[in-house]
Formats: C-alpha cells, sequence, structure tokens
C-alpha cells in the first residue's frame, strides 16, 4: 500500500477587517481582557465587532486604554471617567484639560479626595489614641 501524504495546513487570514483584537490590546496596554470589556460595558471604549463575534479595536484605543488608566489612578470612577474622557488631551503622553469646565471639575474631584484623606486621618489619629490607652492599661 502506497504511502499516503496527509497536508494539514492552518493558515489565519486577515480578512481585511483590520483592527487590534482584545488580546493584542491587553499585551499592547498591560491590561486585563477582563478589564477591558469592562471598560467596553461602561461605554468607555467601542470596539467594532466582527461578523466572527470578535472585537475588533482601532488603534487609537491603546491611547484610549492609558488615558483611562491614568484617571483611574487619579481616583475618578468610570462614570466620571466616561464624562471627561472627551476633554482630555494628550499632548505626548502629558494628559492635560481641554475644556475650561473639565478643570473645575477635576478641581471639585481634588478637593473631595482631600476631604477623605482629612476623615480619614481624623479616624486614624482616633484609633492611635485608643492603641495607646489600651497599652497604658497593661
Amino acid at each position: 500500500m502506497p504511502a499516503k501524504l496527509n497536508l494539514h495546513v492552518h493558515v489565519k487570514v486577515n480578512s481585511g477587517s483590520g483592527g487590534v483584537r482584545i488580546g493584542e490590546l491587553a499585551r499592547r496596554t498591560g491590561v486585563s481582557e477582563r478589564a477591558l470589556r469592562y471598560y467596553e460595558e461602561q461605554g468607555l471604549l467601542s470596539p467594532r465587532r466582527l461578523p466572527s463575534g470578535y472585537r475588533a479595536y482601532r488603534e487609537g484605543d491603546v491611547a484610549a486604554v492609558r488615558r483611562i488608566r491614568v484617571l483611574l489612578a487619579a481616583g475618578l470612577n468610570t462614570a466620571r471617567i466616561l464624562e471627561v474622557l472627551p476633554c482630555i488631551v494628550d499632548d505626548d503622553g502629558l494628559l492635560t484639560p481641554g475644556c475650561p469646565e473639565l478643570t473645575e471639575g477635576l478641581a471639585r474631584e481634588r478637593d473631595r479626595i482631600d476631604e477623605a484623606i482629612g476623615e480619614l486621618a481624623a479616624t486614624r489619629a482616633n484609633l492611635d489614641r485608643l492603641i495607646a490607652g489600651e497599652r497604658r492599661a497593661d
């Protein structure tokens, strides 16, 4: 019986749909795929859907994810980020407000954080007094 040659070739073809898949975006931004899906649920990202159901992100979404991460690190929640993201200007890696009302809103956010820090400091001082009192009682 002659030997049969069975060639199975698997080729991944880009159908020209363009875009970056979620795994690639996660790798390029250091953000988990789960977080990217969450950003989409919150309206922060809007990838196209391919006929296969896969998400196709734009190249600009790499920078958008980085902006989102900076704003999250600044203490803004996703609802607030959704409001301010259109007014954020990315000047070669330095994020700056592009709308006057954004600066005012960010100042209010900073004031809210300052107030929370003050409350936490007072709580900590109360705990320190309780701990010190307990130690004296021993």
